[in-house]
């Protein structure tokens, strides 16, 4: 915490984390007295679908200024800056630069507000929408005023950095806004903020921002991308499912579940192996692959894994690399959001991802070499009906997500309000593991995670909005097919490319970035949406243990107390199975279109 938020009382001190924590409770409150009312054909909430999307607005900024708070917006994890500059002036510059950034787009942001003010339109009860949409200007500030307060510790030149840099950055907004100005210079010095370690949203804002800015087109274009995103209508059910993960993850769901999994495979190496796999992926799930399954899990399996004989070395590869598969399971975030923008029904999405993350999971046990030499007993097995009713709370929540989706019950975004308020009430109530405090935590936490998230995502859209507009997607396409003839070696070539891709970029800015400029190429070369968008996710899981921005191996290095380039080395058997893996979903397009194809 900064040395000024220290001299605010405790409550103000954090007023962002409790505005984003409100809203994010109020998401999921909505949904479900929106459902409770249905059945009575009464009138309902006024506007209950835009209400939600835009308390996830409300979410996203506060959530982001909460994570800058307690050192949660992403960046490229390298340490590359290090090597030129000391710390003081290292964090000057990432995070000074972050800061005038931050003012550009909170100018930016403003004039998107005041445009939406001459022609207002009402949100729900009365409310204009602008009110909430002004939340974005504020945020950025916000971010901007606590960013360049990290730059010092001195007084007086703290305070004046805080003030100074989002204003000068605003200023030079207001200044050359409907200007062309040169690209190259700005590009070639945004690189060496995003090699110095400045978050990944600011790099991606700027770098939009100097795109519109060259062909002197108008700045709130970045804003008005952010704010189509975070209120895209199916964006709640990220907020809502990262909710119930978290809530599953602070409890002792996962030990339950770990009993479950003993007791279908066994106590011995071989069963400690699949229980680790299998616990690991379902969790990840829930969790969005943001490293909270190792935090969740990581205490519990990897002393499992070496009770029953396994190599720790071994088990902390397993343990790291299991935990990036899972994206392809329902409910999965990253397929929320890739089933968005292909533009199919998440229920088909969720349907089409299950085959695929059995085959992942197959791939890393077989060729990553887990299994081997894991023959024989050991150890006591839990009895299987115990077992499973211990965990019958926690085994239920996945029906409970897909289930109320699949059946017409449910939209996506009450559906995943229904899961978190079932992992609040089965918590709570039926195990009393969760109380106020706790419970209060997890929403603030979520909020900081979704929030660093929506930045990124913002900002990327507002990039690939402007290279769609620019024709890029329709270059490729005419590019593309004279250099790779035929669909085989465009499905290789597309693998290599997202696992490069998967290695250098955040996995929601890479989807996108990424999935709009691919999906017209992939259409070209007979590839259906669905298995397209299984396909990038597949080669997506690879990117959480590949460096820079392969976020597990850097949880895991901090979980297990282990050097980075030890985790590394563990994980590298698994790198080249789940690759294997992906080639398979690749080259076998049934694997993501037969159970959607049943239904249809």
């Amino acid at each position: 915490m900064a040395p000024a938020d220290r001299r605010l009382p405790g409550f103000l001190s954090e007023i962002e984390a409790w505005i984003s924590a409100a809203a994010l409770a109020l998401m999921v409150a909505v949904p479900l007295a929106e459902m409770a009312m249905r059945p009575f054909h009464g009138p309902g909430i006024d506007n209950a679908a835009l209400l939600v999307q835009h308390l996830g607005l409300v979410l996203a900024m506060f959530g982001a200024v909460a994570a800058e708070r307690h050192g949660h917006l992403a960046t490229l994890g390298s340490d590359f800056g290090s090597n030129f500059a000391g710390p003081k002036l290292l964090q000057a510059i990432t995070r000074g630069g972050a800061a005038l950034i931050c003012g550009q787009l909170a100018y930016a942001a403003a004039r998107f507000v005041a445009s939406e003010m001459e022609a207002p339109s009402v949100l729900a009860y009365g409310l204009p929408i602008w009110v909430v949409q002004a939340s974005m200007p504020l945020g950025f500030a916000l971010l901007g005023i606590k960013l360049g307060s990290r730059c010092s510790t001195r007084l007086g030149l703290r305070e004046l950095a805080a003030i100074g840099l989002p204003l000068l950055g605003a200023g030079l907004s207001w200044a050359f806004d409907g200007r062309a100005l040169p690209l190259f210079p700005g590009v070639l010095g945004l690189i060496v903020l995003l090699l110095l370690g400045t978050p990944i949203f600011a790099v991606l804002g700027a770098l939009a921002l100097a795109l519109f800015w060259t062909d002197g087109l108008p700045l709130a274009s970045v804003p008005i991308s952010h704010y189509q995103i975070t209120v895209n209508p199916s964006l709640p059910a990220l907020p809502l499912f990262t909710l119930a993960g978290l809530l599953l993850a602070r409890t002792g769901a996962a030990g339950r579940l770990g009993q479950v999994c003993l007791a279908l495979f066994g106590s011995g190496p071989r069963g400690a192996v699949l229980a680790a796999a299998v616990l690991c992926s379902v969790f990840t799930a829930f969790t969005g692959g943001s490293g909270v399954t190792i935090l969740a899990l990581g205490g519990l399996l990897l002393p499992l894994l070496r009770q029953s004989g396994y190599e720790e070395q071994r088990g902390i590869g397993l343990v790291t690399s299991a935990s990036a598969l899972g994206v392809l399971l329902a409910p999965s975030v990253p397929m929320i959001l890739v089933a968005i923008l292909v533009k199919v029904p998440i229920q088909q999405m969720f349907l089409a991802g299950l085959l695929p993350a059995l085959v992942m999971v197959a791939s890393l046990l077989l060729f990553g070499g887990y299994l081997r030499g894991t023959a024989g007993g050991g150890g006591t097995r839990p009895p299987v009906g115990a077992a499973l009713w211990a965990a019958k709370w926690e085994l239920a929540a996945p029906a409970v997500a897909v289930g109320s989706m699949l059946s017409g019950l449910a939209t996506p975004t009450e559906a995943a309000a229904l899961t978190a308020a079932y992992a609040m009430a089965t918590t709570a109530f039926a195990h009393r593991e969760l109380g106020f405090t706790k419970l209060g935590r997890a929403l603030m936490d979520c909020a900081q995670i979704i929030g660093g998230v929506m930045l990124i995502l913002g900002m990327a859209l507002a990039l690939t909005n402007y290279l769609i507009d620019a024709g890029i997607p329709d270059r490729a396409v005419e590019w593309v097919p004279g250099v790779i003839p035929n669909r085989w070696l465009f499905l290789l070539a597309l693998s290599a490319f997202l696992w490069l891709a998967a290695a250098l970029m955040e996995i929601y800015a890479a989807i996108v970035v990424l999935v709009p400029l691919l999906l017209p190429l992939a259409r070209h070369y007979g590839l259906e949406p669905l298995h397209f968008g299984i396909l990038f996710l597949a080669a997506m899981e690879l990117g959480f243990l590949c460096p820079p921005a392969g976020m597990n191996i850097y949880f895991a290095s901090a979980m297990f107390n282990k050097p980075l380039a030890q985790v590394a080395k563990a994980v590298a058997p698994a790198m080249g199975a789940i690759f294997l893996g992906t080639l398979m979903v690749a080259l076998v397009p049934g694997l993501s279109t037969w159970l959607p194809g049943l239904l249809v």
